[in-house]
């Protein structure tokens, strides 16, 4: 009498694909600091990346990611103008400095699944975020949460209740606890930049040249290199793709 084969009742070890994602944002240097990241894990891969939304857009059609990272401000469509579009497609997590309470209402109201402040997260955060928002779970950063709350708190239309973009009782109880604890932590404090230091640092980090960053703070190019010799000591940066990569949390 001849044996099956002792193996064949049992079924073959699963092998989980890593989540494929579409990388949205002007910037080069982000663009290219989220794909070396997000690319080098076993469970993410950066399938297509693109400059404006128009261009996620057609990268979404083509490749059928399981995740759109998108940025606001980008020249040409932007992300919110993008963003209706883009969530028929896959889940969008909001991946910007943008804070402002209009944008993240509007972005969380439009169908974002989470908003992700650069600045705020570690690289592991970022990964787990992005599961995160494929499973359905929303993912908001203190910034972006501190934004919705003092939308939430009483103002001189007391008696006008306002219209939430998204059900707050969607995100888990604990997690809303963790990132009101977390508000006062910043990318400023954490690497003990000061005001100015964390503008100019902001400005490397969009793109600028220090003729640029002169123009826009007022300040001489010999005062910005200043600036940029102590932003680069505290960073431990030897160049502004370090330093961005840093101040972004993705390096």
């Amino acid at each position: 009498m001849q044996h099956p084969n002792p193996g064949q009742d049992f079924p073959s070890p699963t092998i989980t694909a890593p989540l494929r994602l579409v990388v949205a944002d002007d910037n080069p240097v982000i663009r290219a600091g989220l794909t070396a990241l997000l690319s080098d894990r076993e469970d993410t891969t950066v399938v297509a990346e693109a400059a404006d939304g128009r261009e996620a857009y057609e990268a979404a059609l083509r490749h059928r990611p399981d995740v759109i990272l998108l940025d606001v401000r980008m020249p040409g469509v932007d992300g919110i103008s993008a963003l209706p579009h883009l969530v028929r497609l896959a889940p969008v997590m909001m991946l910007t400095y943008s804070h402002e309470t209009e944008t993240v209402r509007e972005a969380l109201r439009l169908g974002a699944g989470g908003y992700l402040v650069h600045g705020e997260f570690t690289a592991e955060q970022l990964t787990r975020a992005v599961r995160d928002v494929r499973e359905g779970r929303p993912h908001v950063t203190p910034g972006a949460t501190k934004a919705l709350l003092t939308y939430l708190q009483p103002s001189a239309s007391a008696h006008t209740k306002p219209e939430l973009p998204v059900p707050l009782g969607k995100i888990p109880s604990q997690n809303l606890s963790r990132l009101q604890s977390d508000l006062g932590q910043s990318a400023r404090s954490r690497f003990q930049l000061s005001t100015r230091e964390a503008e100019i640092m902001d400005l490397i980090a969009s793109g600028m040249t220090n003729q640029q960053i002169a123009a826009t703070c007022f300040i001489s190019e010999k005062t910005v290199k200043n600036h940029i010799n102590h932003i680069f000591a505290k960073l431990h940066s030897t160049s502004r793709s370090q330093a961005a990569a840093k101040w972004l949390g993705v390096a």
